[in-house]
């Protein structure tokens, strides 16, 4: 069964730096655009940022351009949420996920698997 783990969440103070990663296991890795979502309390989960299978093409969020920046490592099977500049605004879970297309898509149904998510809060 494939299995997407995120980690590198935790508490931080607004403007400083997170990195996330998502280790992925079971999965022709290679093959698959990875994308990143969020969902903060009372609120739909939302497209963060995504790159397409081969590293090429990248999309982001309106809100996180300029901050946030995604990267994979098709090698180690992971890919990478490096954000800077957080706000409180930022703060939500985040999750990971796999699209098999390999697009770097910005549409939540188009993904195939996701993780369990790591909770990112950031104080003011």
């Amino acid at each position: 069964q494939v299995q997407l783990v995120e980690s590198g969440g935790g508490l931080v103070q607004a403007g400083d730096s997170l990195r996330l990663s998502c280790a992925a296991s079971r999965l022709t890795f290679n093959q698959y655009g990875m994308g990143w979502f969020r969902q903060a309390p009372g609120k739909e989960r939302e497209f963060v940022g995504a790159i397409s299978w081969g590293g090429s093409r990248t999309s982001y969020a309106e809100s996180v351009k300029g901050r946030f920046t995604i990267s994979r490592d098709n090698a180690k099977n992971t890919f990478y949420l490096q954000m800077n500049s957080l706000s409180p605004e930022d703060t939500a879970i985040y999750y990971c996920a796999a699209d098999l297309w390999g697009s770097a898509s910005v549409f939540r149904h188009e993904y195939d698997y996701w993780g369990q998510g790591t909770q990112v809060t950031v104080s003011s």
